[in-house]
């Protein structure tokens, strides 16, 4: 008898996911083409409606989302995103990778209040779109029997010493070492949420199981593609200025720079739930669940 391939069930698109379009149908074009000013304004709406989006594509191929698991929880991230991305930008004091057109326009309270609002669709944007991705690729089967890593006390030891030993490097030296600032608060808070009992992806790796870093990566590259994408005729707007690797650009961004992604979203989810540990949830479930092809799985770590 001949056996085919189970269908995957599809659920109703959530109505949250019409009005991202709608968002995106009207602010896009605004972020483009109104004159003058405008991206101030307009990046968190054009921004709400893409995690509105992808949470609902995440639903209608999952059943399951990180707003259909808790609305509470899903708005908790964009205030953790908020000052999660405003610590990149301190580090970037120093960096000098990237500067934004049209700042001088703005004081510096007015500054603080837009891009405040902006970097708070950081966090709801890529977990939202990795989660989508995971239904999308059938859960990247692939990935679960990959090289396992295990860090014992004194590896975690060894791992914090090193996020801190290059945090300074990239400081002190920031033209050289400045790629870094995407590993350094990883390897710093991967071993504080593993001391503190929150959720890692150290204790997936230690399985072998590479399939929250994978989700993880495919969704912030997605979500990166239309960052910068959008960032082109926008204004205000950011440009890079990054030593040694200024050629080949997709966008704003030199296409090397497109590898500092993958790490930068292992620092989401550190930074995520060292944050959610301090209000004592760290072990919540609430973004492994989407990162694995099975709620149920997500007891194993």
């Amino acid at each position: 008898m001949e056996r085919t391939a189970a269908v995957p069930r599809r659920y109703p698109f959530p109505r949250r996911g019409w009005l991202g379009l709608a968002l995106i149908a009207v602010f896009w074009p605004v972020n483009w083409f109104w004159p003058g000013l405008r991206t101030h304004w307009a990046f968190f709406p054009l921004w709400l409606g893409y995690a509105l989006t992808v949470d609902a594509l995440a639903y209608r191929w999952r059943g399951t989302s990180l707003y259909a698991r808790s609305p509470r929880a899903y708005a908790a991230l964009f205030l953790i995103s908020a000052p999660a991305w405003w610590l990149f930008e301190a580090f970037n004091v120093r960096l000098g990778n990237w500067v934004y057109v049209g700042r001088e326009y703005f004081s510096n309270w007015e500054y603080a209040f837009w891009a405040t609002l902006s970097f708070s669709t950081v966090m709801p944007a890529v977990f939202g779109a990795s989660e989508w991705l995971v239904g999308v690729f059938r859960g990247y089967p692939w990935a679960r029997r990959g090289p396992a890593i295990v860090l014992g006390a004194r590896g975690l030891k060894l791992m914090f010493g090193l996020g801190w030993f290059i945090l300074a490097l990239l400081l002190l030296w920031p033209r050289y070492f400045y790629p870094l600032v995407w590993a350094a608060v990883y390897l710093i808070l991967e071993p504080v949420n593993a001391w503190l009992g929150n959720h890692t992806l150290l204790a997936w790796l230690r399985r072998g199981d590479w399939r929250p870093v994978v989700a993880l990566t495919f969704g912030v590259w997605f979500t990166a593609f239309f960052w910068e994408m959008w960032n082109v005729l926008s204004y205000p707007k950011w440009v890079y200025h990054v030593p040694f690797v200024q050629f080949w650009h997709v966008f704003e961004m030199p296409l090397l720079g497109y590898l500092g992604y993958p790490p930068f979203a292992l620092e989401l989810f550190a930074l995520y739930h060292f944050v959610a540990g301090i209000f004592g949830h760290g072990r919540t479930h609430y973004i492994i669940a989407g990162l694995v092809d099975s709620a149920d799985e997500t007891k194993l770590a």
